[in-house]
């Protein structure tokens, strides 16, 4: 008895199907798992994320005053219209909000810098340095803004005290309009650590070997600094600048324990995220806040825009050039 010719090779051709058929399996039941992993993550991001801010979306173009009987009423861009034409408050708020900006973005970077900078060297005990440095950072914002209420004060404050050594009369941080945002901005720098980090984690990547070759080529710590360190830290350096723009954009606490939601004297300390509650939570202005809260999304995204497209110029990745 003799088998049939073609059955070896269908045989070759059925083992072969079921072996791709079983490869396909694995693979998607790898993509299966990978799936069910980020579902957490990506249920949250839809839930805190996604659908509130197509509800802000929705009740900027309302009239919606917090409550369990009240229901929205459509208005169109009314909202819009009174924010720009007729709410001085709202270039009050942008004004001082661009002022913290401008000046504690750039001192924040600086300073967390050049501390990563000193904690990067090898010295002893660093350990300890590098969590004395750390630790302010972790104190609740509300905390640190009552311990400043107290640094700040004109007659007993300690900023006042130091300065007092060196001859200076005390300044009157927050009963002043021209002292009100410079003291915010203070306060500011008291959570650098987190920057600070991110700054170290950067210095350690960077191979030794480098500034071994720039002291052979005859180079000292300011040519390193120059021509290696700040290139090949241009990445981080740009990370922290879109965190830290937006997180200025965003101020709210140590404004709200200094000052209340009037802003203190002349509404000098009266930032953007100020106004935002005070309609939201003060006058019940729900829909008016909520346009408030999309003009602010759009700033940001437009800032973060521009920084994205001119950071060809200034970021240098050492895998890829600019």
């Amino acid at each position: 008895m003799t088998d049939h010719p073609s059955a070896a090779p269908n045989s070759k051709v059925t083992q072969a199907t079921s072996i791709s058929w079983l490869t396909r399996f694995r693979y998607r039941h790898r993509y299966l798992i990978g799936y069910l992993f980020i579902l957490p993550w990506f249920l949250s991001f839809l839930w805190f994320d996604v659908i509130p801010f197509i509800l802000n979306l929705y009740l900027s173009f309302t009239n919606y005053s917090v409550g369990p009987l009240t229901r929205a009423k459509w208005i169109g861009l009314e909202n819009y219209t009174t924010i720009f034409t007729a709410d001085p408050r709202f270039l009050k708020g942008v004004g001082n909000t661009l002022y913290y900006a401008i000046g504690a973005v750039p001192l924040g970077l600086i300073f967390a810098f050049i501390i990563a900078l000193l904690l990067n060297s090898r010295v002893r005990g660093l350990g300890v340095y590098r969590t004395a440095f750390y630790v302010p950072s972790l104190v609740p914002a509300v905390a640190a803004s009552l311990i400043f209420l107290w640094i700040l004060n004109t007659n007993y404050g300690a900023l006042n005290r130091l300065l007092g050594l060196v001859g200076i009369e005390p300044i009157r941080w927050l009963s002043r309009p021209e002292w009100v945002k410079p003291a915010v901005i203070i306060v500011s720098l008291w959570g650098f650590g987190a920057q600070m980090i991110i700054f170290l984690a950067g210095l350690q990547d960077i191979p030794r070997e480098l500034y071994e070759a720039v002291e052979i080529d005859g180079g000292n710590s300011w040519h390193k600094l120059i021509h290696l360190t700040i290139p090949l830290m241009t990445p981080v350096i740009f990370f922290n600048l879109i965190v830290g723009i937006i997180g200025s954009f965003q101020v709210f606490t140590p404004a709200y324990i200094f000052f209340g939601t009037d802003g203190g004297p002349l509404n000098a300390g009266l930032f953007y995220m100020v106004h935002i509650y005070n309609n939201a939570f003060r006058f019940f202005k729900m829909g008016y806040a909520s346009a408030l809260s999309l003009i602010l999304f759009v700033a940001i995204l437009i800032f973060t825009i521009i920084l994205v497209r001119t950071s060809d110029r200034w970021v240098f990745y050492a895998g890829g050039g600019r």
